[in-house]
């Protein structure tokens, strides 16, 4: 494969959509063991409605 104008941009574009997922995932980085499934699924919405706040109160 041959370096273009073509690849670039799609590697940027790439890039660019890599970062967007990045913002708008609520959860924080890191490596998480939970005792339970119900611990785990209680941390996940725990941070989904601390993202949902977060992104409502950016809007508004």
């Amino acid at each position: 494969m041959r370096a273009t104008g073509a690849l670039l941009i799609e590697g940027a574009r790439f890039s660019e959509a890599i970062a967007h997922l990045a913002k708008s995932t609520f959860f924080p980085k890191g490596v998480y063991r939970y005792e339970s499934h119900e611990a785990a699924n209680q941390h996940a919405q725990d941070c989904l409605v601390r993202g949902m706040g977060q992104l409502a109160a950016e809007r508004e």
